[in-house]
């Protein structure tokens, strides 16, 4: 499979002088087209913004990102918002739906953004709520959900423009556990369907869903080809 995604030589730091930290430092890493990986890593270890990277919700400071054989990591932000609406999908933990509007019509938003006819936008969306099993909820408010619909709608949402690569941020972390299974149910058919995902996650039973685990530590890559079967003897590597 060819690469979907390419970090080479990354590197991420803030602020200047004494003030600077390394986020990133000299990560390499590759994820092809169709993988399922977790990314983790103990609190301050660099997981978050390599996703945040990965997303192209922000730029390295040295180093090349090559999503889909392009490099992005000098690109400008209508260019990286264009690359973002029409090749990722985010999922977080906290769902970042508007109130205001129905479920429907929060799936629909992105594609206003698209440029994709209203019809057209109307079908997409009602076909993205049935592939999480919420056909039956597309005049709910959010407010009228439990959190797990609530995800679904975002899942929906993040599906709906079609995306190469759909990134999840600690997806489960507001969810109970049978919800929890629910929502890794849709990842997992998601994935068989052939979108590639990259999920963040300090939970090793969510990580043991996915089929390559990601270790992150100090700011740099440690293991990039984990089995997820191992997961519970990571903490020999956390410092």
């Amino acid at each position: 499979m060819a690469n979907l995604i390419e970090l080479r030589g990354i590197r991420k730091v803030y602020g200047i002088d004494n003030t600077e930290v390394h986020a990133l430092w000299d990560v390499d890493l590759t994820i092809d087209h169709g993988e399922y990986c977790a990314i983790m890593g103990p609190s301050g270890s660099g997981k978050s913004t390599a996703m945040n990277l990965i997303g192209c919700l922000d730029r390295p400071t040295a180093g090349v990102y090559r999503l889909d054989g392009e490099n992005v990591a000098d690109l400008d932000n209508d260019t990286l918002a264009h690359i973002r609406n029409r090749k990722i999908g985010f999922v977080f933990q906290q769902f970042h739906l508007l109130p205001q509007l129905t479920a429907l019509e929060n799936v629909m938003l992105p594609m206003v953004y698209a440029g994709v006819a209203g019809g057209e936008r109307r079908d997409r969306a009602i076909e993205a709520l049935q592939r999480v099993g919420l056909g039956n909820r597309m005049v709910n408010k959010p407010n009228q959900l439990s959190g797990g619909q609530q995800q679904r709608v975002a899942i929906a949402r993040a599906i709906v423009n079609r995306p190469l690569l759909v990134l999840a941020d600690e997806p489960t972390g507001a969810l109970d556990s049978q919800t929890t299974r629910e929502v890794l149910a849709l990842f997992q058919a998601l994935n068989d369907d052939g979108i590639t995902v990259v999920m963040v996650t300090h939970e090793p039973e969510v990580a043991r869903l996915t089929r390559r685990v990601i270790w992150f530590r100090d700011g740099q890559v440690v293991n990039a080809h984990l089995a997820p079967e191992t997961i519970g003897s990571l903490t020999a590597i956390t410092p």
